[in-house]
């Protein structure tokens, strides 16, 4: 559950400074996504490295879903008359891990079909890349993300759920130090901050990104 939340968290905070690049047009939006798809290239065919990436973090979901759920189940049948009754009370964020983690694994589903694959949510002028898997590749990424972003549905839910999602890094890397097994309490202070940090930046970042969108600052 730590390594594969660790995982995420990571991939999260670079796909945000990523997205960082929609505020600076199509051109240099557009360039990124390009990249990503020719990284390494002739190494690696066209597409290769991201593909790579594609299948950790699906290994990654896989295990952490079923981290997440063996752990729910444990404490379930941890319940009774002997169950330990000097434990701490759970806070707010530990209580909703499982409901969050639920809502963000159905915004994968609707992020992939949305902007990935131009598939049933995704807006009807989505335009799917031009000579794939190619040196010559065109990508439409930025005009998709504006298109998606314009429907005030979408760009609500993009920024409830990354309210959501920011949520649930934060409580996770506080529970995260515990699993790696850190014990001094500035060691505790110093991680829970830096979870605050790059939880806000996330929230802050790509929620306020569909916002502007839809207000037609970003266009």
């Amino acid at each position: 559950m730590a390594i594969t939340g660790t995982i995420f968290a990571l991939f999260v905070f670079v796909h945000m400074v990523g997205n960082l690049k929609a505020f600076m047009g199509p051109g240099d939006y557009n360039a990124y996504a390009q990249f990503l798809r020719t990284i390494l290239y002739p190494l690696f065919p066209i597409g290769g490295v991201l593909w790579c990436f594609r299948i950790v973090l699906l290994v990654c979901l896989v295990l952490h879903v079923w981290a997440a759920l063996t752990i729910w189940a444990r404490g379930r049948r941890a319940r009774g008359r002997f169950s330990r009754h000097n434990m701490k009370t759970l806070g707010w964020g530990a209580r909703t891990m499982v409901l969050s983690g639920l809502v963000i694994l159905a915004f994968i589903v609707v992020h992939i079909l949305d902007l990935t694959l131009g598939k049933g949510v995704a807006s009807s002028s989505f335009r799917a890349p031009v000579n794939e898997g190619t040196p010559d590749i065109q990508i439409s990424a930025y005009q998709n993300l504006i298109a998606s972003l314009s429907r005030p549905w979408m760009a609500t839910f993009y920024t409830v759920v990354m309210v959501i999602i920011g949520l649930h890094i934060c409580q996770g890397v506080r529970n995260t130090i515990n699993d790696f097994g850190g014990t001094g309490r500035r060691l505790r202070v110093i991680w829970t901050v830096i979870g605050l940090l790059i939880a806000l930046a996330i929230v802050v970042c790509n929620g306020a990104l569909p916002m502007l969108i839809l207000a037609g600052v970003i266009s």
